[in-house]
């Protein structure tokens, strides 16, 4: 079947709650994934922040492998071996000492929504539950990560929405210190903003978050669903701000394609959750935490997150002559391999351009070109891109 072929048999029976190209992706292999018509593209969506090593890395696709001829599911009635690897390896090399798993961002921020207002009311006292995120962020589908999430596009036909949520402007640490009242018990941020176009947070304003929670015996969240595990070239972009939060959200690059997600927190605030008080059945199952295990090992032993800087910083360098050359750029932001293109007008058109001439690329928000191509991007792949992109922008 084609391209057009696959986009009928979509329509008539997937729900219709995504803006798709009508194109399916049949193959991928590092960077570069083909069409049902045979079409190859450079990849600089790369599942959106989730293919971090590429398309289909051997070493994650041997692991699925060997897990699926041994154990593909078990209940977490049962300690589950690739499962405490995985915690393991993200306790050695993050600031937390707890892990628990689930199966998406969402569900991370659920968990962690759920754990700071548990932990709340036994320490904090009962009157302890509101939770002050960002506004122009995103945390997640769920009716309480949409709540949190400080678009109200996401909030339009779902009200009545859950309560104990508040929206301070990001990167405004005096707004922020207004906004903490008497029932606030944590701050959610994401270090950088992804869908709400491409935001880092200025040094001085996350340093200042980390303070006022401690001032105040707040929890300090960081949702590092799309700009962690070496995106912003660390591998973890809190760690570019020298602080250590209390609890942190990962997704997306974790599984290497496989659908995972996790909840990571310090010891005492873990203990706020006992058995009974959280659960995923299908959370940390033998499939995709051996997948983890790979991704994560790969990410370590190849210094992902030290390519994902430098060719970031290549990677900006050949934007910013496009900014020159182009003054409807208004300006060019991001950490490593997670950058963004603020335009004056909107974007689809060149997106649409792109696409046609071999380059996926996406928008986050209406005037901002996305770029999240995989960490191991090769400089020359970065030029190839940039061909397309000139061609596409001259348009």
């Amino acid at each position: 079947m084609n391209n057009q072929e696959w986009t009928q048999e979509g329509q008539k029976y997937v729900m219709n709650t995504y803006g798709r190209l009508p194109l399916a992706i049949v193959r991928g292999k590092g960077a570069v994934v083909w069409d049902a018509d045979g079409k190859e593209y450079l990849d600089f969506v790369a599942g959106i922040a989730v293919n971090n090593l590429g398309h289909c890395h051997p070493k994650v696709v041997q692991a699925v492998k060997d897990q699926a001829e041994t154990l593909l599911h078990c209940s977490n009635l049962y300690w589950i071996e690739p499962q405490i690897k995985l915690a393991k390896m993200l306790v050695n090399n993050s600031c937390f000492d707890k892990v628990f798993f689930c199966n998406s961002g969402g569900e991370a921020n659920e968990g962690a929504i759920k754990l700071a207002r548990k932990y709340a009311k036994k320490h904090m006292g009962t009157d302890k539950y509101e939770i002050i995120t960002m506004k122009q962020s995103f945390h997640g589908r769920t009716l309480a990560t949409l709540t949190a999430t400080g678009q109200e596009k996401y909030h339009q036909g779902y009200e009545p929405l859950p309560a104990g949520f508040s929206y301070s402007p990001f990167n405004d640490l005096e707004a922020l210190k207004k906004n903490i009242g008497p029932h606030t018990c944590a701050v959610l941020l994401e270090p950088v903003q992804g869908e709400g176009g491409v935001v880092p947070g200025q040094d001085d304003f996350i340093k200042g978050v980390r303070k006022l929670c401690d001032e105040n015996k707040l929890l300090f969240i960081v949702d590092e669903v799309q700009c962690g595990l070496g995106r912003s070239g660390k591998l973890f972009a809190y760690e570019h701000y020298d602080i250590e939060p209390d609890i942190m959200t990962l997704a997306k690059a974790l599984g290497g394609g496989a659908p995972i997600g996790a909840l990571l927190a310090k010891e005492e605030v873990a203990g706020a959750f006992q058995p009974g008080d959280h659960a995923a059945t299908f959370g940390g199952n033998p499939l995709v935490t051996a997948a983890g295990v790979a991704t994560l090992t790969v990410m370590l032993e190849e210094d992902l997150a030290q390519n994902a800087q430098m060719a970031g910083e290549y990677f900006i360098c050949k934007l910013e002559a496009l900014k020159k050359k182009y003054p409807f750029i208004k300006e060019i932001r991001g950490k490593g391999l997670m950058i963004g293109v603020e335009c004056e007008k909107e974007v689809a058109g060149i997106i649409n351009d792109c696409l046609a001439k071999g380059l996926l690329i996406l928008s986050a928000g209406p005037k901002v070109l996305r770029f999240l191509p995989p960490l191991n991007i090769t400089f020359s792949q970065i030029d190839q891109a940039m061909e397309i992109l000139e061609s596409a922008l001259a348009n």
